[in-house]
């Protein structure tokens, strides 16, 4: 496989040190691992920490800055960051208000935020924890107890980080983040398996003409595998699994993500087809994301993640932010 790498062993590295080139409003530690905006800590204001293993851009480094995380920690690709990344991250952002900790839920990850936050309280720092559990497709899978946590994500991240900078307090914060989880639900197809660099060739066998309905982003199995199907049948089948899990009675969000190689004009086809499936069960959309945001690596593919909004929770899903990977109303 070729990729645009100098050797496995400091793809992680390389990045950061690129990401901290292009995004001088970051700290970016490359030697400890931890993107933190430049200003934090800010007083005053309850501190965002999330991470997880590398491969999935801009998710999370992408999405540190003002209106959204204050810090994230990247591990090793499709590895869960260790405690004492999490506990270097709280330390440089905490400001007094309290640190939220946003965990997808992936074992590792789990278990790592848990140690973590046990050495943060040890060290003063106080810490809430919500765990993002949003896909429909499996209950448990090779990573997680549970259902896995993915496209929701970025929703919880989004509206608790504009809670977060308006100055609402922790128990503030944390309950609309788990708020966001609690509403949303998502569904994910690859059309083709992804390359781990380490590995240098595809992680799962995938048959040409097949796709995996419910895929997870580590490359995970889902539901079943079928022969490919068109664009609206793939969005039929997400949307029947989605809505079969949730019964939206107020507006919903709607995260139409590429899972890292599907190009834009497909990402926009499938929207499409989406949005008319919504339209037909009487699902109203307030606002709509189509773009890579939660991928895995260079594989094929899409998932669908819809949260059912409020007001409020709409209003601070409007409210700026400005990350290298999500920025508006600035």
């Amino acid at each position: 496989m070729k990729m645009l790498i100098n050797v496995a062993e400091t793809v992680v590295a390389d990045a950061l040190r690129g990401m901290a080139a292009a995004h001088p409003e970051l700290t970016v530690d490359v030697e400890n691992r931890v993107v933190v905006r430049r200003d934090a800590p800010v007083a005053g204001r309850v501190a965002l920490v999330s991470g997880g293993g590398s491969g999935h851009e801009p998710l999370h480094g992408g999405f540190v800055g003002p209106g959204m995380l204050s810090a994230a920690c990247p591990g090793e690709v499709f590895t869960s960051p260790v405690p004492d990344q999490m506990l270097r991250a709280a330390a440089a952002v905490d400001s007094g208000a309290g640190v939220l900790f946003i965990v997808k839920n992936y074992t590792g990850d789990v278990l790592n935020f848990d140690m973590a936050a046990e050495l943060a309280e040890d060290e003063g720092i106080q810490i809430a924890k919500v765990l993002v559990d949003d896909d429909v497709a499996v209950t448990d899978s090779l990573y997680t107890a549970g259902r896995r946590g993915t496209g929701a994500t970025l929703f919880v991240e989004k509206i608790a980080g504009a809670a977060a900078e308006e100055g609402q307090p922790l128990e503030r914060v944390e309950a609309l983040a788990r708020q966001v989880n609690e509403n949303s639900r998502s569904f994910g197809v690859a059309l083709s398996a992804c390359t781990t660099p380490a590995k240098g060739s595809p992680t799962f066998d995938l048959p040409a003409g097949e796709l995996e309905l419910g895929v997870g982003i580590h490359g995970e199995p889902g539901r079943e595998r079928r022969a490919m199907m068109t664009s609206g049948e793939i969005a039929d089948f997400a949307i029947h699994a989605i809505l079969d899990d949730m019964t939206p009675s107020n507006p919903v969000l709607l995260l139409v993500n590429g899972m890292g190689a599907t190009p834009l004009l497909e990402l926009y086809g499938f929207n499409a087809e989406v949005h008319r499936l919504l339209a037909q069960r009487g699902v109203v959309v307030a606002r709509t994301l189509v773009g890579n945001y939660v991928t895995s690596l260079d594989m094929a593919g899409a998932s669908v993640t819809l949260c059912q909004v409020d007001e409020e929770l709409l209003r601070l899903w409007d409210a700026p932010v400005k990350t290298a990977g999500l920025r508006w109303g600035v």
